[in-house]
């Protein structure tokens, strides 16, 4: 079964302290769950205000279902999040 493994690096430039990073980052991942079927973690600048890596993967059947899928995350990425996210890459492995 092929994996997708997606990286998301995100600038917050009005988040003024953690609990304003937290809810923001919250809010995304609750809604990007109820959207699709990814595990996302925050995995990187957990002290800095403004920055965040949220990484997420998903495992598919086929690889055409996999390339479906993850697009549609990526997508539905960019309409809750916007501008904030500096960099997307979407990776696909075969175990």
């Amino acid at each position: 079964m092929p994996i997708a493994f997606c990286t998301l690096e995100i600038h917050l430039p009005y988040a003024r302290s953690l609990k304003d990073k937290r809810r923001v980052l919250r809010q995304a991942q609750d809604r990007l769950r109820g959207r699709s079927n990814f595990s996302i973690a925050e995995v990187a600048h957990q002290e800095l205000w403004q920055r965040a890596r949220l990484e997420a993967v998903t495992v598919a059947a086929d690889y055409a279902t996999l390339e479906r899928v993850a697009g549609k995350f990526v997508r539905e990425a960019e309409d809750i999040l916007g501008d904030l996210i500096v960099d997307c890459q979407v990776t696909y492995l075969e175990p």
